[in-house]
């Protein structure tokens, strides 16, 4: 059985989601039949992460659109991966790269369909700081789905 977990982490600044300035367009993801929709077209890079007890490659897209940064964030995991620690895990690790804690609106369950019920598939609203230190809100959303 494989895993996948997704991450979406779009840090909203303002960002008119009908605003012609806008150029709205599909990005697929490395997930099959995964898309999602961003503003302007998207740089790709793949990076490794610790997640859990191993090291993760993350594909990473994202753009900046105005004064908003987009990314979109998936991993394969494999069989036997703690699904709920790894996604907490991540979210922890988005925390503390934006120097906040969850102290923002409490977390909401995220889970669309088709998406897998498991602890840690939430949305959360945060309020922290970027590595300039300037303010920054961010709009996370964690999902996971066996493929």
């Amino acid at each position: 059985m494989r895993f996948e977990t997704f991450l979406l982490w779009p840090v909203l600044a303002g960002l008119a989601a009908c605003s012609p300035s806008q150029d709205w367009r599909d990005v697929a993801l490395e997930v099959p039949g995964l898309k999602a929709q961003l503003p302007c077209k998207p740089d790709r890079t793949t990076r490794e992460v610790p997640l859990g007890q191993r090291m993760v490659p993350l594909q990473v897209a994202g753009c900046e659109s105005g004064s908003a940064m987009l990314t979109l964030t998936t991993a394969r995991l494999q069989a036997g991966d703690d699904v709920a620690a790894i996604l907490q895990g991540w979210q922890q690790a988005s925390a503390a790269r934006l120097q906040t804690t969850s102290a923002g609106q409490p977390a909401q369950a995220w889970v669309p369909r088709g998406m897998l019920n498991v602890p840690g598939a939430q949305r959360v609203r945060w309020q922290g700081r970027d590595a300039k230190g300037q303010p920054v809100h961010f709009d996370g959303v964690w999902g996971a789905w066996l493929s």
